[in-house]
């Protein structure tokens, strides 16, 4: 071995060939650069303003410095909720993701970076309905997989089954969801989207199973609320109103962050609207506001309690601005039935324009709006499209919401046999169909009038108008007129 030390500048001497470990190492050197190439396209392709030409930002206003101060402690915040299955407010959101790309621009190999940043955007799009997050969040997800693979990639599971959520996507929902529940049996948030899953799908004895499970874990107490307030949804789902309420007053008292107690708030808003207690759903959706001003469903939710409390002009407004902050073809809808119901044809006819567009643009970053679309078609476009629509969507996906929708849709192109037959099963709890719903009532004892069922019709309706008097400004007026069509029921004669 030559251990002479060369002078400066003086050559070394030539010696035997490089050893194998050196070449092993150029060959590691040459795949992470192959592979970093691939990521930086990834990043590219997700922000193609990134590169040596891009220009830097001005200097930030006092307004900006403040908040750019306040988003690493928002980030932070946001990222122990993306990681943990929790709600988190849209600047804490927003700032995560500003934080995450910086960090993935500097290290493009970083996979748990990538998945965070998945995550974020998928949840920042179901909190602005800003589809064109989801397929910047599946290429950030799909990024993190290229380097860490499914069978250990927690977190990109995670966000891939928030993503398929978001998108109605029950079977690939479910899929991620069982993988990372294998990865990870003891954590609660995979068996609460594997129920998620399941419930779309209409497998509600894999979803009592998963809840089993879930309620077993010996959850802490941070994640005691959100355990709760899953709980409360299957409890829903159920017709079990009372647990339900109970389970999510529990959740909110012990909710750790505004954006946490905010959500649960908001499912009690829910609640008391679905029961026809308006003025609790008020105070609901009012106090949930308070928490967080940018909560995504209260404000459509207060303008529906508006509606129905009769303070049309309060309805529009609220309505109009929540479409503005969170343009969402399902709230599209219900402003156009609201227009319909005080006669404005032509303002109706505007929103139910803008449902197609809305549900157009989710469709084009991959959201399945054939339920939405179908809804819209049986009511207030083709009916018969609306059939072909909704049997294509129970087939992929047969839960109680699109039961009902197909049952609706064949009731409007005559089909009342079987149309039956999906209404009881939206309404028929030994079917799975356990949620007491005052429209999916109306639905099935409108169509059991249609054939002339008479008893059975005007059981149904006049449950609707128990469950919530004031369900719909448009169709709880048909369900009264549908009742007081049928009339009283007959004398029924005593045996002398």
């Amino acid at each position: 071995m030559d251990n002479r030390v060369s002078e400066p500048g003086t050559p070394l001497p030539s010696g035997p060939p490089a050893p194998r470990r050196s070449r092993r190492l150029l060959r590691r050197v040459l795949i992470t650069a192959l592979t970093s190439g691939v990521v930086a396209g990834a990043v590219l392709a997700i922000w193609p303003g990134i590169g040596p030409q891009a220009v830097s930002p001005p200097a930030p206003g006092p307004r900006a410095h403040r908040a750019q101060l306040r988003a690493p402690a928002q980030a932070a915040q946001a990222l122990t909720a993306v990681t943990s299955g929790m709600p988190a407010t849209l600047p804490a959101l927003t700032a995560l993701i500003g934080q995450q790309e910086q960090r993935v621009r500097a290290q493009p190999q970083d996979a748990k970076a990538w998945a965070v940043l998945g995550t974020a955007y998928v949840e920042r799009g179901r909190a602005t309905a800003g589809a064109a997050d989801f397929p910047r969040a599946e290429k950030a997800l799909e990024t993190s997989l290229r380097m860490v693979d499914e069978e250990q990639n927690l977190q990109a599971l995670d966000g891939l089954t928030a993503l398929s959520l978001a998108r109605r996507d029950f079977t690939e929902a479910k899929r991620y969801a069982e993988q990372a529940q294998e990865l990870a049996p003891a954590r609660w948030s995979s068996y609460s989207q594997l129920i998620d899953a399941d419930t779309g799908l209409g497998d509600y004895d894999a979803v009592g199973d998963s809840f089993d499970k879930l309620m077993a874990l010996k959850p802490g107490a941070a994640e005691r609320p959100a355990v709760m307030a899953r709980a409360a949804a299957v409890y829903r789902n159920r017709g079990w109103r009372e647990d339900a309420v109970a389970q999510l007053t529990d959740a909110a008292a012990g909710a750790r962050t505004p954006a946490e107690q905010a959500t649960y708030l908001t499912q009690l808003g829910q609640l008391a609207f679905e029961r026809g207690d308006l003025q609790d759903a008020l105070r609901h959706y009012d106090a949930a506001l308070r928490q967080d001003a940018d909560q995504p469903a209260a404000p459509a939710g207060r303008a529906r309690v508006l509606a129905a409390l009769g303070r049309s002009t309060e309805a529009v407004t609220a309505y109009r601005t929540a479409l503005a902050r969170r343009p969402d073809p399902r709230d599209a809808l219900d402003l156009g039935e609201l227009y319909e119901s005080l006669g404005m044809a032509a303002q109706a006819r505007e929103s139910y324009d803008r449902v197609r567009e809305l549900a157009q643009r989710e469709t084009s970053n991959g959201v399945d709006d054939e339920l939405v679309l179908g809804r819209y078609e049986a009511d207030h476009g083709d009916a018969q499209q609306a059939v072909e629509r909704l049997r294509g969507e129970y087939d992929r996906q047969p839960g109680t919401e699109v039961a009902d929708a197909l049952g609706w849709a064949l009731h409007r192109v005559g089909e009342d046999d079987e149309a039956l037959e999906y209404a009881t099963t939206a309404t028929d709890g030994t079917k799975g169909g356990g949620v007491r719903s005052a429209l999916y009532a109306y639905h099935r004892g409108a169509i059991e009038s249609a054939l002339e069922l008479d008893g059975p019709a005007r059981r149904n309706l006049q449950e609707a108008l128990q469950i919530s008097p004031a369900f719909s400004p448009l169709w709880a007026r048909e369900a009264k007129s549908a009742l007081a069509a049928l009339g009283n029921p007959p004398d029924v004669a005593v045996p002398g």
